[in-house]
């Protein structure tokens, strides 16, 4: 009879000690479980933890039914009762607290979100300025590129103008294309000078010249082929 009061007396320390252990679990899943995979692990361990109070208390169970007295047997039954009524809270207590816990995971991961997205626009909007002032110097370089163009103009108008006026003879003439190729070499020279800008401003270059060097045989073919 001594004996059997030890395993009862044993089997409702360990239902003591499961039950806590159990509730400890609940607890670090409010403080402690951030994510949906520490939420899972902890869910394992206080699912081990409660089976094993479950069949503790069938133990315990078994035990009160095979008391020989009956204030013995009604006793530990009735403490059979009791823990698996707290058995039956701690359940519920376990799955309230594994739904706010993921409401709250849930809502964390819509603001990391959130947040991931308003630094996307924020770097979208970095980026959107990054072309515009690429953009703008772009622009400022073809406009550099135009002026320069005018002045070539210019400067064949006036080519152009002392070929038509000049009497001197194809002789002359030669000793004059020798002086443009001091012109010939400073637009080459400018050339290369840009030579690293984009492909528009080497096309444009390249129309200018092409308009430069049409406008100068246009003038000698008239001072050498006059129709």
């Amino acid at each position: 009879m001594a004996a059997e009061d030890i395993h009862v007396r044993l089997c409702l320390q360990e239902i003591v000690k499961l039950d806590l252990e159990a509730k400890a679990l609940i607890q670090d899943i409010r403080d402690v479980a951030k994510t949906t995979e520490m939420l899972e692990e902890l869910n394992q361990d206080v699912r081990e933890k409660i089976n094993k109070l479950r069949n503790k208390i069938n133990d315990l169970d078994d035990l009160g039914r095979e008391q020989d007295k009956d204030a013995d047997r009604e006793a530990i039954l009735k403490n059979v009762d009791t823990h698996k009524q707290k058995l039956m809270s701690t359940i519920t207590c376990l799955r309230q607290t594994n739904i706010t816990t993921q409401l709250m995971i849930d809502k964390q991961n819509k603001q990391d979100l959130f947040n991931g997205g308003s630094e996307l626009r924020q770097r979208t909007k970095g980026n959107k300025e990054t072309l515009a002032a690429k953009a703008s110097n772009i622009t400022e370089s073809l406009m550099n590129l135009n002026r320069m163009m005018v002045g070539q103009v210019k400067q064949s108008e006036q080519t152009n103008t002392t070929l038509i006026s000049s009497s001197k003879t194809v002789s002359d003439t030669h000793d004059e294309f020798q002086a443009m190729g001091g012109h010939i070499q400073t637009s080459h020279r400018l050339l290369t000078k840009y030579d690293r800008r984009d492909l528009t401003d080497k096309l444009l270059i390249f129309l200018a010249l092409v308009f430069f060097f049409a406008t100068v045989l246009y003038i000698v073919k008239k001072r050498v082929w006059p129709s």
